[in-house]
C-alpha cells in the first residue's frame, strides 16, 4: 500500500544491473539506468525521506578511524551520523550512495579470505545490486517499519531475479547480514553503513528465515521492530515468490 505520493525514482549507477530485475513489479533496469515506480515497487511506502551522508565524507572521515578503549566503533559511527547526516527526499541519491557503500563492502578482494568456496565474484555482484535496493527500506526511531520493498525478503527476491535455489538464496543472505563472519568486516560494515544513516540489523533467528535486513537509525526500538516484522512478512514473501520464472 502506498501512502506517500512521490515521483518516479531514477538513477544512473556506475555499472549495469542485471536485466532480470525487471521481473519484479515497479523496477525497470536499462543497463546502468534504474527506474522505480513507487506505487508498483513498494509493499508499504509511508515516508519519502532518508538520512544519508555523502560517501566521500564517510571515506575521508570514518573508514580509517580506529576505535579506542574509550570510544567503540558503534559510538564513533553514531557521532559521525549526528555530525554529518542530512535528510534527503531524493531516492535516487539514496540508491547512488547505497551502491557506493555496497561496492566497498562486497568487493572482490575479500573472496580470497572469505572461507566460503561457493561464493564467487558473481555472487558479490548480486549482493551489491540487491543491497542497493534494500537501502530504500526504512524503520523509524519508534521501531515502526515504514518502507518495505521486495528486497527486504532477500532470499526470495534474489531467488526470483537470479534464478537461485532456496539454498543459494539463503547462502547469499548469510553473507549479506553476517558481516562475512569476521570482526574486521563487521567493523567495516558499521562504518560504511553510517552513509545510510544507521546500522544494519536483521530479523532472522539463528538461520536465514526471510526476515531480511534494513539499515536502522541508532536508538530505534528493536522490540517494536521485531514485533512488526513477525506480523507482516508471510503474505509479501508469497507475493515475491510468485514472480519466480519456472521452466516450461
Amino acid at each position: 500500500m502506498t501512502t506517500v505520493d512521490t515521483a518516479t525514482i531514477t538513477v544512473e549507477l556506475p555499472e549495469a544491473f542485471d536485466p532480470r530485475w525487471n521481473r519484479l513489479p515497479g523496477i525497470t533496469v536499462d543497463g546502468k539506468k534504474i527506474t522505480l515506480d513507487p506505487a508498483e515497487y513498494f509493499f508499504r511506502f509511508e515516508t519519502n525521506t532518508w538520512l544519508v551522508i555523502d560517501w566521500q565524507t564517510v571515506t575521508d572521515g570514518l573508514l580509517n578511524a580506529d576505535e579506542t578503549e574509550t570510544a567503540s566503533v558503534e559510538q564513533m559511527a553514531l557521532e559521525f551520523v549526528k555530525a554529518h547526516g542530512r535528510s534527503t527526499s531524493d531516492a535516487g541519491e539514496v540508491l547512488a550512495i547505497a551502491y557506493q557503500v555496497y561496492s566497498y563492502l562486497f568487493r572482490d578482494e575479500h573472496l580470497a579470505t572469505l572461507g566460503l568456496p561457493g561464493v564467487t565474484a558473481e555472487h558479490l555482484k548480486m549482493l551489491r545490486e540487491a543491497a542497493t535496493f534494500m537501502a530504500l527500506n526504512k524503520v523509524e526511531l519508534d521501531g515502526h517499519i515504514s518502507n518495505v520493498g521486495p528486497c527486504w525478503f532477500f532470499p526470495s527476491a534474489t531467488g526470483v531475479v537470479f534464478d537461485l535455489s532456496d539454498e543459494g538464496g539463503q547462502m547469499l543472505d548469510e553473507v549479506y547480514h553476517g558481516g562475512w563472519f569476521n570482526e574486521h568486516r563487521r567493523i567495516e560494515g558499521i562504518k560504511a553503513h553510517a552513509a545510510l544513516g544507521g546500522r544494519l540489523v536483521h530479523g532472522c533467528q539463528s538461520k536465514p528465515d526471510q526476515t531480511g535486513g534494513v539499515v536502522t537509525p541508532y536508538g530505534a526500538s528493536m522490540a517494536t521492530f521485531g514485533k512488526e516484522l513477525a506480523e507482516m512478512k508471510a503474505e509479501w514473501i508469497e507475493q515475491v515468490n510468485s514472480y519466480r520464472v519456472t521452466a516450461a
